[in-house]
């Protein structure tokens, strides 16, 4: 048998999926990062029109339908006071496949790529994958990402940094000034800002602010997706948008990896984008109201818990063994250092599951928590 890939030797399958894979089908999973709640009707609809009509059994551009990316540019107009051109976007096969182009496109051999660390697994292993050096940087203690940390660890070998704010697996959300500020260091240290803004809309304290607002260097890049806002991790739909001569070479590696991104997926997400907002509302309030109840639980049992403004994941420190005790009574929980060795006691907990399912893995935590002290 021929040897493996270096790079592929590099990196593992993440924590995130061992955990779930090793989990009882009874299990409560707090574990996954996926919504509970149905893909929005008018978004499914917008699909099965488009099957039934016969839109759905070719090719699209490699770039995407022309109806989906001007839905995207209005979306970024209207959310983001954000002009940009449908032709500077690229759809694809949900965020990971955008935050890999956004990554393969601008690493060379040995250049380093600095993100969050606790910080979403992909951009460890992506960053290897494309031949890089991950540089892992640590957060305050809020669990926001300090602009002075990514300029302190700049070098001339500094290829890329990744901002993801609402960010997993903190819940964290970044400050509008912080965000002016990472603008800048990609402006004036000549790198490039990738900005994960996969879960932009479930904010429940703050705002969300990209940085590619403040950006007049044409060095930032935005990646996001419907995964997480119209509850489509499913369909696998996301975009990559940024400057014009950038999207052309994010295109190079998207046209041989993935040709384009799913027909049928597309003309939901154009449905989602252009229809009605409410369904996003109405997710946001209760997970606002399951991260509350989660919170108050968690720091009954004595535990620290910095407070997330966004997403739907709580990091709370535990002791240790903690998350061994909860996994031993059928609660899914992720440790903390899948996500990096800064997450070393800490875990992560996603509270995209009903009430029910939160209050009796409270119950669990409890019995844990008192085990472990």
């Amino acid at each position: 048998m021929s040897d493996f890939s270096e790079r592929v030797e590099a990196i593992d399958i993440s924590g995130i999926r061992k955990v779930f894979e090793a989990a009882g089908e009874d299990a409560i999973n707090l574990g996954l990062g996926q919504p509970d709640f149905p893909t929005p009707e008018h978004a499914r609809q917008g699909a099965i029109e488009a099957i039934e009509a016969g839109k759905t059994d070719g090719y699209t551009s490699n770039k995407g339908t022309a109806s989906l990316r001007e839905a995207i540019a209005e979306k970024h107009a209207r959310d983001n006071d954000l002009t940009v051109p449908p032709e500077n976007v690229i759809a694809t096969s949900g965020g990971s496949e955008a935050l890999h182009i956004a990554i393969e496109a601008h690493v060379d051999e040995g250049e380093e790529v600095l993100f969050p660390d606790p910080g979403f697994v992909s951009y460890d292993a992506l960053t290897k994958l494309a031949g890089g050096d991950p540089v892992p940087l640590p957060l305050r203690e809020d669990l926001t990402l300090d602009p002075e940390t990514v300029e302190e660890h700049i070098t001339d070998d500094t290829a890329a940094f990744v901002v993801n704010s609402p960010a997993n697996p903190t819940g964290a959300v970044s400050p509008p000034e912080d965000m002016r500020e990472f603008a800048r260091i990609a402006e004036e240290h000549d790198v490039l800002c990738i900005s994960d803004e996969v879960y932009e809309h479930i904010v429940f304290e703050g705002e969300h602010r990209s940085p590619m607002e403040f950006d007049d260097s044409g060095n930032v890049v935005v990646v996001n997706a419907c995964s997480k806002t119209y509850s489509m991790t499913g369909w696998r739909l996301g975009w990559v948008a940024g400057p014009e001569d950038r999207v052309e070479r994010m295109l190079r590696v998207h046209q041989y990896a993935q040709a384009c991104a799913s027909a049928p997926a597309q003309y939901a997400a154009e449905a989602a984008l252009t229809g009605p907002q409410d369904p996003v509302e109405e997710m946001v309030s209760a997970f606002q109201e399951r991260r509350d109840v989660l919170l108050d639980g968690l720091e009954d049992m004595g535990l620290e818990v910095p407070k997330p403004k966004g997403a739907f994941y709580a990091m709370p420190k535990v002791p240790e063994g903690w998350v061994d005790e909860v996994l031993e009574r059928d609660v899914v929980v992720v440790p903390g250092d899948a996500f990096g060795e800064r997450g070393e006691g800490y875990a992560r907990i996603s509270y995209a599951t009903s009430m029910e399912n939160i209050e009796a893995a409270l119950d669990a935590m409890r019995e844990a928590t008192a085990a472990t002290r």
